[in-house]
C-alpha cells in the first residue's frame, strides 16, 4: 500500500491492517475502504485486483442487519461468503468504523482465502465455515460482487477454471450474466474479459452471438380435456 498523503484514517487504521495482514499472510486480503467518498483507501495483501481509488461500490451501512450484535456490536459484520471468478471462496468479515460523531467514517473489509483451509484436516475446515449470510445491503450496488458470484458459481459448478472454458460455457456465462443485469454496466465488458481470461473483442463477438439468438415461442395452450364420461360442451347458440 503506498500513498503520497497518507489519509488520516490510514494513518490511524493502518497498524490494525497490517497487522491482521501479517498475522493471515498471503491468504487475507485487508481492505479499507472510505465510507464518505465510497473508494478504495489502503489494500494490504490484493486477491480481487482493487487498487487505492478504485470505486468500493458500498451499498446503504444503515440498512446493514448484523449477525451477532449482542456479542460483537452493531457495525462488525460477518463471517460471510464471497466468491472470486478463479472460483475460490472467501470467508469475509467487515467493521464499520465511525468517527467521534458516531458517522461512518470508513469500512475495514478482511477476505480470506478458505483454499488452503479447505484442504487441511477436518477440523481446521470446521473454523473455516462462514456462521452467517453475506449482508446484501452492503453489495447491492456493486455488480462486480454479481459478476464474481456468476463467474465464479459456474466455474465450481463445472470443476473448470476460467481459462479452460469453452464457447459454449461462455455463452452460458453471459447469458446468467445479462439475467442478472452486469451486462447493462458500462464498463463491464473489459471486467468480464479480464474475469474470463479472454480479450474484450471475443467477450463482444460472443455477445454478438448472444444477441442473435431468436427469442423462445410459447407453445399455444391446449384446451382442457373433459373429464371421463361428461358431455363435451356445445358452442354457445348465435
Amino acid at each position: 500500500m503506498t500513498a503520497e498523503t497518507p489519509d488520516p484514517r490510514v494513518r490511524t487504521w493502518a497498524p490494525v491492517c497490517q497487522a491482521v495482514a501479517l498475522l493471515l499472510g498471503p491468504y487475507a486480503e485487508v481492505v479499507l475502504h472510505d465510507a464518505v467518498r465510497d473508494e478504495v483507501l489502503a489494500i494490504w495483501h490484493p486477491m480481487s485486483g482493487r487498487a487505492p481509488g478504485d470505486p468500493s461500490l458500498l451499498g446503504e451501512l444503515d440498512d446493514l442487519v448484523p449477525a451477532l450484535p449482542e456479542v460483537y456490536g452493531a457495525d462488525v459484520l460477518g463471517p460471510y461468503e464471497k466468491l472470486l471468478p478463479d472460483g475460490r471462496r472467501l470467508s469475509s468479515v467487515s467493521a464499520v468504523l465511525r468517527d467521534d460523531d458516531g458517522r461512518a467514517s470508513a469500512v475495514l473489509c478482511v477476505n480470506l482465502d478458505r483454499g488452503p483451509l479447505e484442504q487441511a484436516a477436518a477440523l481446521l475446515a470446521g473454523f473455516a465455515a462462514p456462521t452467517a449470510p453475506r449482508p446484501e445491503p452492503l453489495f447491492e450496488r456493486d455488480w462486480t460482487e454479481r459478476m464474481n458470484d456468476v463467474i465464479g458459481g459456474y466455474v465450481r459448478a463445472h470443476g473448470r477454471p476460467p481459462d479452460r472454458l469453452g464457447r459454449e460455457d461462455r455463452l452460458a456465462v453471459l447469458r446468467e450474466l445479462d439475467r442478472a443485469g452486469v451486462l447493462a454496466v458500462r464498463r463491464a465488458v473489459p471486467a468480464v474479459a479480464t474475469a474470463l481470461k479472454v480479450s474484450r473483442s471475443t467477450v463482444y463477438t460472443l455477445l454478438a452471438e448472444l444477441r442473435a439468438e431468436p427469442e423462445p415461442v410459447a407453445e399455444p395452450e391446449r384446451p382442457a380435456e373433459p373429464a371421463p364420461g361428461a358431455e363435451p360442451e356445445r358452442p354457445a347458440e348465435p
